[in-house]
């Protein structure tokens, strides 16, 4: 049974992706840590709490992490997600509270007292990781592995012309990852995978609101300002989601149908800051992420179907 730790900027595909692994009866959830990104901190842990709550989750810890990157202003992604980073569809506040525990605390804690246990998988800005490897340099080897929705290594951005938004918002934390990965450790899944293998089509929206479920419709509602962003912005042929498809790698690795191993640096240079940047020859430097590069499109498509058919909370 995979056991995760999940750390979220919680937006409105992070929310899919939270209900994704909740609602899989094969996965154990033993806490969520939240950091600030797609949305300020406290709409992060509130948007945690309600996504956990619809899948009937609500016992699993929730724990508020990082409010800005370490070393730049906080720039949120509300103009893609909306102004709660959830399509500003009215919800009502979560019936449960935070943690008084810090993410970052909670990480390296679990960590040390479970290693080898639980797969981390990392949806948002990587602050909370970052800044538990400066007190913890061996803190990903603690982990069964860990999985992390970052970078577009085909260099096609989606907040700038060649950077992602994740490595983009705190491109220092996410240099200080790679710095510590190994390829055997540490995989990342780009942008350039949800734009070609995980796009929700017209025709995928209509047999998601076809299931008929509250965690159906819930995961429709919640992503039409993304789905308005992609006609308009990114030109896709509907909305994609990339933290669910990073999600599904986590929880059925058999779904990557093509990967790498690269020496990925991260540039924080103004021009090109957040690019990742990947050197496939092996010479100067060692591989030091996995990278996919696609997954199997329909089985993906499959698993999240089959999970949000299950049903949830209204």
């Amino acid at each position: 049974m995979p056991d995760l730790l999940i750390d979220t900027d919680t937006g409105s595909d992070d929310a899919v992706a939270l209900l994704l692994a909740a609602l899989d009866p094969s996965v154990r959830i033993s806490a969520v840590t939240t950091v600030a990104g797609n949305v300020p901190l406290p709409l992060a842990t509130r948007n945690a709490l309600i996504s956990l709550e619809r899948a009937d989750a609500g016992a699993v810890p929730v724990h508020e992490g990082c409010g800005r990157p370490i070393l730049r202003p906080l720039h949120t992604g509300q103009e893609v997600h909306g102004e709660d980073g959830m399509g500003d569809i009215g919800l009502p506040d979560p019936a449960a509270a935070p943690s008084g525990q810090h993410a970052v605390d909670a990480i390296l804690d679990l960590a040390r007292r479970r290693p080898g246990e639980l797969t981390l998988v990392a949806l948002g800005p990587l602050t909370n990781i970052a800044a538990a490897l400066l007190r913890d340099r061996s803190l990903l080897t603690r982990f069964r592995h860990v999985v992390c929705m970052i970078g577009a290594p085909d260099m096609v951005g989606n907040i700038s012309a060649t950077a992602e938004f994740n490595a983009w918002a705190d491109p220092e934390a996410a240099q200080i990852v790679a710095e510590a990965a190994t390829p055997d450790r540490v995989t990342w899944v780009g942008w350039d995978v949800s734009r070609k293998d995980a796009v929700i089509t017209p025709a995928d929206q209509e047999r998601l609101r076809g299931l008929g479920t509250p965690v159906a419709a819930f995961a429709h509602e919640i992503n039409r300002k993304v789905a308005e962003w992609a006609t308009t912005v990114t030109g896709l042929a509907g909305y994609d989601l990339p933290d669910p498809v990073a999600m599904a790698v986590a929880l059925r690795p058999e779904l990557v149908t093509d990967s790498e191993e690269a020496h990925v640096q991260v540039s924080l240079a103004p021009g090109t800051r957040g690019q990742t940047s990947p050197d496939r020859r092996g010479v100067a430097d060692a591989p030091n992420l996995a990278l996919v590069r696609r997954v199997d499109e329909d089985g993906f498509k499959a698993l999240l179907m089959d999970a949000l058919g299950r049903g949830g909370r209204s």
